[in-house]
């Protein structure tokens, strides 16, 4: 399976939560970049957020942020 620039938008949103606060969500207005309101409907459809348009992780979103958050920290340059 290839990274497609959906899944992209997915993890870039993923890596926008706070894990240090859970009680910290996010909000993607209506005026956002199309590409990351998207992603936020395919995240909550597919039970990562408990919004469309953001709010809070659900338990498998937590995971999934963690993940992609350890992710990009292992990609990122030195």
């Amino acid at each position: 399976m290839a990274f497609t620039q959906e899944l992209v938008a997915e993890l870039e949103l993923l890596a926008l939560f706070d894990l240090e606060n859970t009680q910290a969500g996010l909000k993607i207005h209506h005026d956002a970049a199309p590409t990351a309101v998207a992603a936020a409907g395919r995240l909550h459809a597919k039970g990562l957020i408990d919004q469309p348009d953001g709010g809070y992780l659900t338990s498998l979103g937590l995971d999934a942020a963690e993940h992609a958050q350890v992710l990009l920290g292992i990609l990122k340059p030195a």
